[in-house]
């Protein structure tokens, strides 16, 4: 019997707490990454993070001249030493990771099974009302046949989504304040409830107690240098084999990585169906317009920094019904009829003409690994 787990409402995107962050570093390169950790102070809901969820289930401004386009597709996600510590001004509505704790060392002949878990993002807030768009939230599960216990791990935004997908236009700076960090997080107990109710709890693999103790060395190092959350995936099209020119890393990425580097360490997994959600923007090759300092700095672009803070206008939190609305119109006039957007990507920003249908929501099958064909591309 799996065990229950702490309260649903202290869940960000459908998810709780975590011990794995690497320490709090006061560093060099962590003062220069601070805006891109965390939330704002106080906030507590983001509209404009739903609305975008809208226009993709129910299918702006200046581009700059003169910046030559890189064609290394898709961008690498950028991986860092170490985990910057969060900006005090970023702060989150829900705890991250409330009830976290270590990960365990397991015996080695333990045998270990591997649960796949997934739920509405959101469920704790809004019940099963984004299950209905697929829009879902993906964990792992653990159970120890020696021990019983059970352990959840997932990945996900310190501070809510919204802050990690919009910045916060601060009148005191020049540049768009980023909050956007993501995490691991691993506690001792499976929630069979939260995630059987209105979505997944299937055992894909037994593994033993070495290949656990493997992968909880990865996870660590993956934690430490994979420090913040994308929530756009970016393609050319939604046609098969279209350029992809920006991938998201997020939840399900997090899971996608685990299981494939369970199956390095020799895991074997069943034969199942695994659908995950999706969010994709799509647009013609993009442009990379500059980090913060090139474009918002003293010798900056003003003009092109001017266009970036209006982009963003709309998207700010903290909205009268009245404002919502205005600004949910001021959104599809940047991104569906000026066909504009301006994307924030390992710490750059990048221009992306737009092309129908633009927002799309999908719940795509991304099928366990299979060992050999693993081990056989390594």
């Amino acid at each position: 019997m799996l065990l229950p787990q702490a309260s649903q409402a202290s869940r960000g995107s459908g998810s709780t707490g975590c011990s794995l962050m690497a320490p709090e570093l006061d560093t060099a390169q962590g003062a220069k990454m601070r805006r891109g950790a965390g939330a704002a102070r106080g906030r507590a809901s983001w509209c404009p993070a739903v609305a975008l969820l809208w226009l993709a289930a129910v299918p702006g401004w200046p581009r700059a001249s003169g910046v030559l386009s890189r064609r290394h597709w898709p961008v690498p996600y950028k991986r860092f030493d170490s985990r910057p510590k969060p900006d005090p001004y970023c702060q989150a509505k829900y705890t991250f990771c409330p009830t976290g704790s270590p990960i365990p060392v397991m015996e080695g002949d333990d045998d270990i099974e591997v649960f796949r878990l997934q739920a509405p993002v959101w469920e704790f807030k809004y019940g099963d009302l984004l299950g209905h768009l697929k829009i879902m939230h993906d964990a792992i599960g653990f159970r120890s046949t020696l021990t019983g216990k059970n352990y959840t791990m997932e990945w996900y935004e310190l501070f809510q989504l919204g802050n990690c997908t919009f910045p916060h236009l601060r009148p005191e700076m020049d540049a768009p304040f980023w909050c956007n960090q993501g995490a691991a997080c691993f506690f001792e107990g499976i929630d069979d409830v939260h995630w059987k109710e209105n979505g997944t709890l299937v055992k894909v693999a037994t593994i033993s107690g070495n290949m656990f103790n493997q992968m909880a060395k990865w996870v660590k190092q993956d934690n430490e240098t994979g420090i913040y959350y994308e929530t756009w995936n970016v393609k050319a099209s939604p046609e098969k084999g279209a350029e992809t020119w920006f991938d998201s890393y997020d939840c399900s990425q997090f899971v996608l990585r685990t299981f494939s580097k369970l199956a390095e360490f020799g895991a074997e997994f069943k034969n199942i169906e695994t659908n995950y959600t999706r969010i994709f923007l799509y647009s013609g090759e993009p442009t990379y317009l500059g980090n913060e300092t090139s474009v918002f700095g003293p010798t900056g672009n003003k003009t092109l920094g001017l266009a970036i803070k209006r982009f963003y206008y709309p998207f700010k939190p903290h909205l009268s019904t009245k404002e919502f609305l205005l600004n949910l119109l001021q959104i599809f006039d940047a991104v569906i009829v000026h066909r504009e957007f301006y994307l924030f990507y390992n710490f750059e920003y990048w221009f992306l003409p737009m092309k129908f249908p633009f927002i799309k929501i999908t719940y795509e099958e991304i099928p366990l690994p299979n060992k050999n064909k693993t081990l056989s591309g390594l």
